[in-house]
């Protein structure tokens, strides 16, 4: 191609046209942000992540630490305070799970309680298939 081809090969474009590059990457970012890309290796990550959430591994941390540190003779101040801070942290972590799990039962009562109202065959299958599920759990208790 001659240099000065490029005069007889304008290129035009009318609104909304031009040229157009498309990523064809593969980016599930959307899907979760919790694994950011300079946290390490990125597939290491996510796969450590399927196995435990960080929430879990921090929860498990958390109550290995408090019992490793009650049964500690002696404690510094700032290890006190510490200490202290981390019982409220998990105590506020508690309660937040103790209300999601109750938001989250409600519903389902509510809903199974709408559905009997307004579909009872759909309620009776539903029925029969919790039962199994409910009478195998009844005698481990609540856990």
């Amino acid at each position: 191609m001659f240099p000065w081809s490029w005069f007889w090969a304008p290129q035009l474009h009318f609104p909304f046209s031009g040229a157009v590059s498309q990523s064809i990457d593969p980016d599930n970012t959307w899907f979760s942000t919790l694994i950011k890309p300079e946290a390490g290796n990125a597939r290491i990550e996510e796969r450590a992540f399927s196995v435990a959430s960080y929430g879990k591994q921090l929860g498990l941390l958390t109550d290995l630490l408090i019992d490793l540190a009650e049964h500690s003779p002696e404690r510094s101040t700032a290890a006190q305070l510490a200490l202290d801070k981390l019982r409220v942290i998990r105590a506020a972590i508690d309660t937040i799970k103790e209300e999601e799990y109750g938001a989250a039962a409600a519903r389902i009562v509510s809903e199974i309680a709408e559905l009997k109202q307004r579909d009872g065959e759909g309620f009776a299958q539903l029925a029969d298939t919790l039962r199994p599920l409910l009478d195998a759990d009844a005698g481990k208790g609540a856990g």
